[in-house]
């Protein structure tokens, strides 16, 4: 995730130590110890019940995690965080600090629902007026803090793929503390909370079977359930429900939270050997299902998740960091959201939200490919090789062919071309711009919405998330009207048939209409995520016009001067593992702007983790956009990298809102990695 409500000059790297790309070659001692700051915020989650504090976790290695529910990059952190979890329970304890971007993150229910959605089993500290991220200076979404059993800060990184790093520094901690005679070992202040027992839980995506039947992802379940076309019984449900990755039959394969679904024709189910694609996300494959054999199979993906810039995203291929076009199965893929199969190619688009692009898979082919996106986080149009999406999260077909996306962390509804992979905006403004807010398109605003649907009068219906509200965009007027509110976090519509939706009305009701249909051609089934079901809503004959304002996240600003401007990213590379060099300079660094005027000169991406940019003096704000990478292998500075070493990228985005000030800094400092 790109953005960050406050900016800070700290740097826990020295780059005074740092080869041409300013990361340094070994980790850097701590000489100054630093007393980790209180953990405050509105409640603790989690726990028992019981309020904490530092000296409440004493004796253990503490780990902090700062996230936010909607950030894609936040959730691969979870996953990461998982294994170490288990390894050193009796010495870990993760606390994991929600810390807002959009106005609903901020409400105790939907921090409940996200702790409940995504399994997190650690304390949270929820931190709605991020205190305590301003006391840690976070900079961005996830930012991680490692706090030894003295209770002093010895780590801080921003982004993912630190878990190999962490198992270091954690390692070293016990060894260290183990020794000292600080580490308390035991069970840690970790309560579960009761396991709700519920037909769904946090469903994603819904879509009908060729039989009528519709089939929806109950994604926290791990797992598919099929009901009768009213979608009021369920036939069967597919998966263990059990998080895994098996194939097999129908009730032994395995899932883990899978998304959307789509259906393939049957010229192309006859070619390919299955007739549904499922997204499953957290295991960053696609799965085919054979509705006839009863198997599920994996089609597309190798089940670890794709990073931007490694060298090893590619089966048996290192340093390709082209733009892929190749056999599914061997390319790493990242969050696969949602998926759509377009007549027109005759393949399935994917929103991969992991990576904020748009790929297109053939499925008779086996092949998959970079459709649209830059896999830059934000919100720009053009052409396939141009477009900057933010987790693209919902999909469906035009009347003409074309895709509309919901393009969730930019809050927009956008419009691709599926051949030329080509996009336009249809609402939406940007990262930090929200809200709930009806009227003209260019005026009109949306929170998070994760599902788009075209209505038969040919507007488009949209699942607008984090207003619990179903919202239309009207091609004829150009504008956004309400349909629904009051729900709780929807994510996807299905548009009800007659036939279906007037088997579930009442006789009497059907009585009353001229042919028994009329009611039931204004219905949608609203899959109702935060309650667990699937729920029936009548589109109004009056669209509600609602205006409750536009807002934008708040994030400090930091002055900085304007005329030329350093720009420096610190990477301490972990104990154990080297830069890679074989295939040149192993860091990378992106920096943009909105509006992209700000930077007069040096934005653009290059290798190095530094760069003179100019700011434009003419302008009095802005928000610079900072992408860095690094990557590194296990081996000893200095030495060769072992043959079959693994590998590790470090990378972060970085949305930071600037104020020109004449007396300001000339540079701005950023922290990939200290520790």
């Amino acid at each position: 995730m790109t953005n960050s409500p406050q900016e800070t000059a700290a740097s826990a790297g020295d780059p005074s130590a740092a080869s041409s790309s300013t990361a340094s070659k070994s980790a850097a001692p701590h000489v100054v110890k630093v007393r980790a700051p209180e953990l405050i915020g509105r409640r603790w989650m989690n726990s028992g019940g019981k309020e904490l504090s530092l000296a409440d976790l004493r004796g253990k290695v503490i780990l902090l995690d700062f996230w936010t529910f909607c950030c894609i990059n936040c959730l691969h952190v979870l996953d990461e965080l998982r294994p170490l979890e288990e390894k050193y329970a009796q010495e870990l304890v993760i606390v994991g600090v929600h810390s807002p971007k959009f106005e609903f993150e901020r409400t105790v229910e939907a921090v409940d629902q996200a702790v409940e959605r995504y399994q997190v089993e650690h304390l949270v500290l929820d931190d709605p007026d991020l205190v305590t991220w301003q006391a840690y200076t976070a900079r961005a979404w996830p930012t991680l803090a490692v706090i030894d059993p003295e209770g002093y800060l010895v780590a801080t990184l921003s982004g993912e793929g630190h878990g190999a790093g962490l198992g270091e520094i954690i390692e070293g901690l016990i060894e260290e503390h183990s020794a000292k005679g600080t580490l308390h070992s035991g069970d840690g202040p970790y309560v579960p909370p009761p396991a709700p027992e519920t037909e769904l839980f946090y469903p994603g995506k819904v879509t009908a079977l060729p039989s009528g039947n519709l089939l929806v992802a109950d994604s926290g379940h791990h797992s598919l359930v099929e009901y009768d076309s009213s979608g009021q019984t369920i036939i069967r449900r597919i998966g263990t429900g059990e998080r895994g990755a098996d194939d097999g039959d129908l009730t032994s394969a395995s899932f883990s939270e899978p998304g959307g679904i789509t259906v393939l024709p049957d010229d192309v189910a006859a070619k390919a050997g299955y007739h549904l694609v499922v997204a499953d996300t957290v295991n960053h494959t696609l799965r085919g299902i054979n509705l006839e054999t009863e198997t599920v199979t994996t089609i597309a993906g190798t089940g670890a998740q794709h990073m931007v810039g490694a060298i090893d995203n590619v089966v048996g291929t290192y340093g390709e960091l082209g733009r892929y076009d190749g056999p599914a199965l061997d390319v790493k893929l990242s969050s696969p959201w949602d998926v759509l199969f377009v007549p027109s190619t005759a393949e399935v688009v994917v929103a991969m939200a992991g990576n904020h692009t748009i790929w297109s898979f053939d499925p008779e082919a086996g092949a998959i490919r970079l459709l649209s996106g830059t896999m830059n986080e934000g919100l720009a149009d053009g052409d396939s090789e141009n477009a900057w999406f933010a987790q693209t999260s919902g999909l469906d077909l035009s009347s003409d062919g074309d895709v509309f996306i919901a393009d969730s962390e930019t809050s927009a509804i956008r419009r691709l071309d599926p051949n030329t992979g080509a996009v336009s905006t249809l609402i939406g403004e940007g990262l930090f711009d929200f809200g709930f807010r009806d009227g003209p398109a260019a005026e009109a605003r949306l929170q998070h919405p994760l599902g788009v649907r075209r209505l038969p009068d040919g507007s488009i219906a949209i699942a607008d998330t984090y207003n619990g509200a179903i919202r239309r965009y009207d091609f004829t007027t150009n504008e956004v009207s309400t349909l629904a509110r009051g729900l709780r976090e929807p994510s996807d519509i299905f548009v009800l048939e007659a036939a279906s939706a007037a088997s579930a009305a009442s006789a009497a009701s059907a009585a009353e209409s001229t042919d028994g249909t009329e009611a039931a051609e204004a219905e949608l089934l609203i899959v109702e995520s935060a309650s667990h079901a699937l729920t029936r809503v009548k589109l109004p004959k009056d669209a509600q016009r609602v205006d409750e304002g536009a807002l934008t996240s708040n994030r400090p600003s930091t002055e900085i001067a304007s005329g030329p401007v350093s720009v420096t990213v610190s990477f301490t590379v972990p104990a154990g593992q080297k830069l890679d060099d074989r295939w040149g300079d192993p860091t990378y660094l992106q920096v943009s702007s909105t509006p992209p005027e700000l930077i007069v000169s040096g934005d653009g991406g290059a290798e190095g983790l530094k760069r003179d940019i100019v700011i434009n003096p003419e302008l009095a704000s802005g928000v610079l956009h900072v992408t860095a990478r690094a990557a590194a292998c296990d081996g000893e500075p200095g030495g060769e990298i072992p043959l079959h070493a693994a590998c590790h990228l470090y990378q972060q985005d970085w949305g930071i809102p600037v104020d020109l000030v004449a007396s300001a800094p000339a540079e701005l400092t950023l922290d990939l990695r200290g520790a």
